[in-house]
């Protein structure tokens, strides 16, 4: 991949995860879902302040941009462009232009990339994230557990390069991301995910 391509594929990426579908279902039911809840525009938030429905939405939007990112990087330069999209995608997501920098935990396009990329090991991590939101109603602390096993398992089945450190790069950023999270599960003061039952 040439440094032209790598940077055009970054900018698509990035313009690309900036899209919020959060922010977008939000304030079209007139709220703004950055000031309230966790102040996250994600998914976990959205379903919080409207409702499952409204999060699924939101589910779906983040999953759908990260796969469109996908794509196009792939188109450009097969695997490594893939992976380059999938890296900023997130950031787009995380800190998208379009709303001041301020957007969501990255967690769902987190998901959606290593799925795409490798169905397997983001499967099994999947699994492992659904069962402790399940045991323990802490969607943070299963968001952590599938970066977490989905960077162990890449590095078992794929190797360091790049599969490893493609994976750790999405951890870090992960883990930045919901740091205050990790501060409350210290604590024992972390939220547990209870959603708005109807939307208002």
């Amino acid at each position: 991949m040439t440094n032209a391509v790598f940077y055009l594929v970054a900018l698509v990426s990035y313009l690309i995860g900036s899209i919020s579908s959060g922010i977008i279902i939000s304030t079209l039911k007139g709220r703004n879902v950055r000031n309230e809840g966790s102040k996250s525009s994600g998914a976990t938030n959205v379903t919080r302040v409207l409702g499952l429905s409204y999060g699924m939405l939101t589910f779906l939007g983040d999953f759908a941009k990260a796969g469109i990112a996908v794509f196009i990087g792939w188109l450009f330069a097969k695997t490594p462009g893939a992976m380059a999209a999938s890296v900023f995608c997130v950031i787009g997501h995380n800190w998208p232009v379009y709303y001041n920098f301020k957007g969501g935990k990255g967690i769902v396009c987190s998901v959606a990339v290593v799925i795409l990329l490798c169905p397997l090991e983001g499967l099994l991590a999947g699994a492992a994230a659904i069962l402790v939101i399940w045991w323990t109603r802490f969607v943070s602390l299963g968001s952590l557990t599938f970066l977490v096993v989905s960077t162990i398992t890449l590095f078992i089945t794929r190797g360091a390069f790049p599969y490893g450190w493609w994976a750790v790069i999405l951890l870090v950023m992960g883990l930045f991301q919901h740091r205050s999270n990790i501060s409350r599960l210290i604590s024992g003061t972390e939220n547990k995910f209870s959603p708005k039952r109807n939307a208002s």
